[in-house]
């Protein structure tokens, strides 16, 4: 199983001691976005978990705990330029020297950087993406190996959101100069860039077309075959190997105007406030009507042990 914590909500930057206290106790319950009372019991064990992969914009809270965590881990960690009208983050140098700790704790094949999404607006210009790209591979040559970059979706629930950050079309020519400036600069820095669900070609500026989660990749950071995880990636043009997140939606502090997980702004900090560090649910408890579901999904350790 690879347990993404989590692309409904960012985890690790506000709750890492409640996923602590999952780790510790051995399992978590996780309601269906769909079905709120129908909950799947995960056990998290090193016979389920192959990897435990992290998506994050800040991971400062969880690098005391790095060590306490018993599985193969991988981090993606969004560092994007853009200002706090945007995006409610803590200081991005903070959040770089993370990631230059996190490369060093674990190693820079268990780190990605992403640069996503990327947009245009009379702010943020194909010459600031530029400039704020070559910071950022200054920063990060030597720390890890891939940056994942995407183009902006507008969702049906941030259309709203999306009309305050004026945003300018997004045409073809606009995603082949960006390719081709970010492939010279990232190669300047020996860092490999990689768009993720993305239909645009940018391969002849040294681009790959991957995935988030590619089978090589965490196959490498498991130590074995992953051949008993489909590729059932999340939309037509995603490769990924299927994940079991854990997170929920509406309940991420961050605020992100482009962000499609967080579709009821009213809602994120009322929910927040049910959180209960000790529940084994990420928001709110247990309650009369719910119905726990174990959810059968061996590891490759524990398929070898049937």
């Amino acid at each position: 199983m690879i347990l993404l914590a989590s692309g409904r909500c960012d985890i690790v930057a506000f709750y890492s001691k409640w996923l602590l206290r999952r780790i510790e106790e051995g399992f978590v319950d996780v309601r269906n976005p769909y079905d709120p009372h129908r909950l799947s019991r995960i056990y998290l064990n090193e016979q389920s978990i192959d990897v435990l992969a992290f998506c994050t914009k800040n991971p400062l809270p969880i690098l005391p705990h790095i060590k306490q965590i018993p599985f193969p881990m991988l981090f993606h960690v969004t560092l994007t330029p853009y200002h706090k009208k945007i995006e409610h983050l803590p200081s991005k140098k903070e959040i770089l020297k993370a990631i230059q700790f996190l490369a060093k704790q674990i190693g820079k094949e268990h780190v990605v950087v992403r640069y996503d999404p990327i947009f245009l607006s009379d702010i943020y210009t194909l010459e600031y993406h530029k400039k704020a790209f070559q910071r950022l591979c200054e920063q990060l040559d030597g720390y890890v190996s891939t940056i994942i970059i995407s183009f902006v979706d507008i969702y049906k629930n941030t259309k709203e959101n999306i009309a305050k950050m004026n945003l300018q079309t997004m045409r073809p020519s606009d995603m082949l100069a960006i390719g081709k400036s970010f492939g010279e600069l990232a190669k300047k820095h020996h860092l490999h860039v990689q768009t993720c669900a993305e239909e645009i070609d940018l391969s002849m500026y040294g681009i790959t077309q991957g995935a988030c989660f590619e089978r090589k990749q965490l196959e490498v950071i498991a130590g074995h075959s992953l051949s008993h995880i489909s590729d059932k990636g999340v939309r037509s043009v995603c490769d990924c190997l299927a994940t079991v997140d854990i997170g929920d939606y509406n309940c991420c502090a961050h605020d992100c105007l482009y962000c499609y997980a967080n579709y009821d702004r009213k809602a994120i900090f009322q929910r927040m406030k049910c959180h209960d560090p000790n529940s084994t649910v990420l928001i709110g408890r247990i309650e009369d009507g719910d119905r726990i579901h174990e959810r059968k999904e061996a590891g490759v350790k524990q398929i070898s042990l049937l």
